[in-house]
């Protein structure tokens, strides 16, 4: 994972919650974290890691403020720990 999308994962993470997140991003962090992301109906997309699934909307635009908070535990649900597995 490369210095950007590391720069993403921790703002994921920050407080207050980060409302100017691209799911293109998001979705390029979570594919280098091990994830298989795969299309879903309606404009979904199917992600999965470490055993575990969600289903993210797909947005154009930055990411709604609930939306990071589901990425956000999606993401602590696998077991990743963004300061100790993928430090700045």
């Amino acid at each position: 994972m490369n210095h950007r999308q590391r720069k993403i994962l921790h703002a994921i993470f920050a407080h207050p919650i980060n409302a100017n997140l691209g799911m293109h991003e998001v979705i390029s962090v979570l594919g280098n974290m091990g994830a298989e992301i795969s299309e879903a109906k309606k404009g979904k997309m199917h992600v999965s890691m470490n055993g575990h699934e969600v289903n993210f909307e797909h947005v154009h635009h930055s990411l709604p403020k609930d939306m990071v908070v589901k990425v956000r535990k999606f993401i602590e649900l696998c077991g990743v720990d963004p300061a100790v597995d993928y430090p700045l």
